[in-house]
């Protein structure tokens, strides 16, 4: 099964200057633009979120279309995981939107104190890459309908046994299925009790169809929709009771598989920038389980509707600073002895006082009985 969401609108930074590992000057020169053109890194406020965490230590699997480790972003930052989706990609469209996504969670920039180029939400962290997918436009494509059966699903059951704690899936929809399969449902379950966190884009058909997009819809999955600079929701950005929350999605600057950079609009590059969120509060709180990361970046939003939730915004647009402090009040080690296991869903334990006066009245009532016992047998009646 093939769905991906790529970006709405891709279009190549400085009118089409490719950048190659092997030209520092170019790189220095267009890395230092693609820097200045990261509007997300304020809207999420993540220079005061660094002061905090920065993801070490954190494996963010990006389930996609494949990583190209050789960016100058991204190096050092890459783990290649497999292939599942059955066929080889044509070797000019490889990878290209898998890297985009790395980029945005996990790069690191480049030249002098990584001044230029991307800089991921989480810097620190490391990108476990499990190719799921092709590109749009690829012509291999209608083979892995038949050789990647159930690539996404094997997808998540691999990142979540290979020490992934955060699993980003910016994809669905795309292959005109909408709908969810039993096999991806069990393996998100599955991951979460592995205690992996998992994001995925909403859906960019928003001012169309606006249907349910699958994996953002199952249960447990933190579903991202887009905002624009004015913190907007943007018009391609499903609107639907799944959404969890929203972040930067439009004139996203992001790293290409040929070692320049793109712009782009989707949903798909908000979830990224909110797997790299969850990737910072699992840096900092590691014993957090998979639903405090999902309520602490949820809790931790700004622009919050007034009942709390809207099809639109979720709960709001992300903020890391207000995410990360979240975290820490979730995290805060409660008073007294931890409950008995059998009330974890919420019920409290039964109160010790009706049994202690049932107590009461039981010997109260037993002492009489010995009592009246005691005289009947003084006046000869047993």
């Amino acid at each position: 099964m093939s769905r991906l969401l790529v970006p709405a609108l891709v279009t190549a930074l400085a009118v089409g200057t490719v950048l190659g590992a092997a030209a520092p000057s170019a790189s220095d020169d267009v890395g230092r633009v693609a820097r200045a053109g990261q509007w997300q890194l304020g809207a999420l406020r993540l220079p005061q979120a660094w002061r905090t965490s920065k993801g070490a230590g954190v494996v963010v699997a990006v389930l996609d279309t494949g990583v190209n480790a050789r960016h100058p972003d991204l190096a050092g930052a890459v783990i290649q995981g497999p292939d599942l989706t059955g066929v080889d990609a044509s070797p000019h469209r490889w990878g290209r939107h898998g890297t985009a996504m790395a980029s945005l969670i996990a790069g690191r920039g480049h030249g002098d104190e990584h001044e230029g180029g991307v800089l991921g939400v989480a810097p620190k962290a490391k990108v476990l890459s499990v190719r799921v997918t092709l590109d749009n436009g690829d012509p291999q494509r209608e083979k892995q309908r038949h050789g990647g059966r159930n690539a996404l699903a094997r997808g998540i059951r691999y990142a979540a046994d290979h020490g992934a704690a955060v699993i980003s899936m910016s994809l669905g929809g795309g292959s005109g299925s909408w709908e969810g399969s039993a096999p991806e449902e069990e393996a998100v379950q599955y991951a979460i009790s592995r205690g992996a966190v998992l994001v995925a884009s909403s859906g960019n058909d928003g001012a169309s169809g606006n249907r349910k997009n699958f994996p953002a819809a199952y249960p447990g999955v933190i579903a991202v929709g887009a905002v624009n600079r004015g913190l907007a929701v943007a018009g391609f950005s499903n609107r639907q009771d799944y959404v969890s929350v929203v972040a930067p999605g439009t004139e996203i600057v992001t790293a290409d598989e040929r070692g320049s950079y793109v712009i782009g609009d989707g949903t798909s590059s908000a979830a990224a920038l909110v797997a790299g969120v969850a990737a910072l509060v699992r840096s900092a709180h590691p014993s957090l389980s998979p639903y405090h990361v999902r309520r602490a970046i949820e809790l931790g939003t700004r622009k919050r509707p007034a009942d709390g939730h809207s099809r639109a915004y979720g709960h709001g647009v992300v903020d890391a600073v207000r995410a990360l402090r979240a975290a820490a009040r979730l995290d805060m080690p409660t008073s007294g002895a931890a409950a008995p296991e059998r009330y974890f869903c919420g019920a409290s334990p039964p109160s010790r006082g009706p049994v202690v006066a049932g107590m009461v009245v039981l010997v109260a009532a037993m002492s009489a009985r010995v009592l009246v016992t005691q005289r009947r047998r003084r006046r000869g009646v047993t």
